[in-house]
């Protein structure tokens, strides 16, 4: 059941999911010119804490959860960011007191944790679930960007995905999760609070079925958010690849561009492979070298003429072109992937960023293996 629904989990490094149908929205109760409390500046940081900034904003970033402001856009609020830390790790917030004050409230109800832990005296199992960045699942209006910028010391940003911290965050997201679970939660075996899910039943047989139910439902949500884009011929490619010795080889093929009017690195498409006897007694840079070689005449029609990125965990991969050897294998490879010179970038990247091109490697070792049971 696990394996089946394995898109509803969050892995490594994956791109976050998106929920699509349900971005929030934010109705101010005051007129322009907004007043200065809305225009902050950045907090005094010490070093630490720049540090600490640093490590979150790039990883919003790489999340497509905030985009950078241009030059040329007018900025009339901003919101300073600060370090939160709890039980030795750190979140970054915007303080959006003075946001949340001049927000119309949102007046849904929060189910009471009391209530909800009534509903649970007969049950024998019990499963809990919680949603991965929580409140980031969510999208933001675009014309409500402009509300949820942020200033710290490498600049101003936006949120393209709804903010933890704002005042009807946690309104909004229950509401969303009520309408998508309503029917687990009218038969009485489901309880919500807010991204947390609880499965609760007195048999094995019905917890297991209900847990595949959510899960269902939550691949479904995951799918209606389109994954997989469709190429844009105008923009450059991103490839990643990655090679497991003596096992196969995976690779995604990217590309950033603007959806719903946000800018998102989506993927196009993943492909993955089993060695051959012969290739899993290659060396580790020998397997590498092939992946890329492989994954290059799989994307031919992509990238054939086409700007692009391979990102890769190897690092002798990056002088490839340059390289000298006298491996008969490795030689026809670069005589090969010779016509993408001057339109490839090879870039090393640490192995956690490619989970995208692995990942997918293993799913298709996995299906492999419960075919043959």
């Amino acid at each position: 059941m696990l394996r089946k629904n394995r898109p509803a989990f969050a892995i490594g490094e994956e791109p976050l999911g998106k929920i699509r149908g349900h971005d929030i929205e934010l109705y101010l109760d005051l007129e322009r010119p907004y007043p200065p409390m809305l225009r902050r500046p950045p907090y005094p940081e010490n070093l630490e804490t720049r540090k600490e900034i640093e490590k979150h904003i790039n990883e919003l970033l790489e999340m497509d959860v905030i985009r950078k402001i241009g030059n040329n856009e007018i900025v009339e609020i901003t919101t300073p960011v600060l370090i939160a830390w709890y039980d030795g790790k750190s979140r970054l917030c915007g303080n959006f007191k003075a946001l949340n004050n001049y927000t119309k409230a949102d007046r849904y109800p929060i189910p009471r944790i009391p209530h909800a832990l009534d509903k649970l005296a007969k049950a024998k199992y019990i499963t809990k679930m919680d949603g991965m960045k929580g409140f980031h699942q969510n999208g933001v209006q675009p014309k409500y960007m402009k509300l949820l910028r942020i200033v710290c010391h490498m600049g101003i940003y936006a949120y393209t995905r709804m903010s933890f911290g704002i005042k009807n965050a946690p309104a909004h997201f229950q509401r969303m999760m009520d309408t998508i679970f309503q029917e687990g939660i009218l038969e009485g075996w489901m309880e919500v609070y807010i991204y947390d899910i609880i499965i609760y039943s007195e048999t094995w047989e019905d917890d297991v079925q209900y847990i595949d139910i959510v899960l269902k439902r939550i691949k479904h949500e995951l799918a209606n958010a389109r994954v997989l884009i469709l190429p844009d011929f105008e923009l450059p490619f991103k490839l990643y690849i990655d090679a497991a010795c003596s096992q196969g080889l995976g690779a995604a093929l990217h590309q950033r561009q603007i959806v719903d009017g946000e800018p998102r690195e989506g993927v196009i498409c993943y492909i993955s492979k089993q060695l051959k006897y012969s290739e899993a007694r290659y060396g580790a840079t020998q397997t590498e070298c092939l992946c890329l070689f492989w994954a290059l005449e799989r994307l031919h029609y992509y990238l054939e003429g086409a700007v692009f990125d391979v990102y890769t965990d190897c690092t002798a991969l990056t002088s490839l072109l340059n390289m000298k050897t006298t491996n008969r294998h490795t030689l026809r490879w670069q005589i090969a992937i010779e016509e993408y010179r001057g339109n490839m970038t090879i870039i090393y990247e640490e192995g956690k960023s490619h989970i995208n091109a692995d990942v997918h490697w293993i799913m298709s070792k996995a299906t492999q293996l419960m075919a043959m049971k």
